[in-house]
């Protein structure tokens, strides 16, 4: 995939882009970044694929100083970007985080979603989980814990979310640089304070009258991320769910040959 830039209402927007035609949006979450799709993209199926990399997260943390990163916004800032890029519709597939963004403009811009695709999301009243809304109350006391502590940290949230310790450490590797690189666990709290339940809970009760396709893919061993969401947003979004027994937090680092697949059965549902 290739890097691209562009300057969006102020804000320095980055993404991940590769193949051609209609295009798909990824969507990522916390504490990740577009690499989180760099097994899943090469497999789409005759698309214009773009990982789009939330402000404040990722190479883009810079961009979250000093500026609004709660869910709700991140949506106005992705519809923002898919207009200066010309996009007038298109497929989201989306995790984690990304999976609140995707809901919310769906709800405030149904006519810009040709399609949704969710894994693992965050919804209804299902986050913050427990670790990321304590490190957002004690924000203080992380910013300054001892160094590697907050590395232990990310070690821990994708130990948990994954299924090998070979899978946890190459996430690792994948996303913790760009923290390294920008503020460390100054970072992370920033993004830990911006999230607010309300984004998600604000946008419930529409779902259900949502019209585009949809599909729901979701690891049933998830601790992060219950099933239970899964199969409640199956049900409003009138969508199939495809469980992935055994399967963790971070499906599309772990199973990206079925987040693939299921994109594509999206694409044509979305085209026939």
């Amino acid at each position: 995939m290739q890097s691209h830039t562009t300057t969006v209402n102020g804000i320095e927007m980055r993404w991940e882009e590769r193949g051609s035609g209609d295009p798909v949006i990824l969507l990522h979450g916390i504490p990740t970044c577009p690499k989180l799709w760099r097994d899943v993209a090469p497999l789409i199926e005759g698309r214009r694929v773009l990982a789009w990399e939330m402000p404040g997260y990722g190479a883009s943390i810079p961009q979250g100083e000093d500026r609004d990163i709660s869910i709700s916004t991140q949506a106005d800032y992705l519809v923002a970007w898919m207009q200066d890029q010309g996009i007038e519709r298109a497929v989201l597939a989306a995790h984690d985080l990304g999976g609140g963004v995707a809901q919310i403009v769906a709800v405030r811009h149904p006519e810009r979603v040709s399609g949704l695709l969710l894994t693992n999301a965050i919804c209804y009243d299902s986050w913050p989980v427990p670790l990321v809304s304590a490190v957002a109350k004690t924000g203080s006391i992380t910013k300054h814990a001892p160094d590697g502590s907050f590395h232990q940290l990310l070690k821990l949230m994708f130990s948990k979310g994954h299924e090998t310790d070979a899978a946890a450490e190459a996430a690792y590797e994948a996303h913790a640089p760009h923290y390294q690189a920008h503020g460390e666990a100054e970072a992370f709290v920033r993004q830990a304070q911006s999230l607010d339940v309300e984004d998600t809970k604000a946008i419930a009760d529409q779902l259900p009258h949502l019209t585009m396709p949809a599909r729901i893919v979701w690891g049933a061993a998830d601790e992060f991320q219950k099933i239970e969401y899964g199969e409640r947003l199956a049900k409003d979004l009138r969508a199939p769910l495809r469980r992935i027994e055994g399967g963790k937090h971070f499906t599309p680092e772990d199973h990206p040959q079925i987040i693939a697949e299921e994109i594509n059965a999206l694409i044509r549902t979305v085209d026939g």
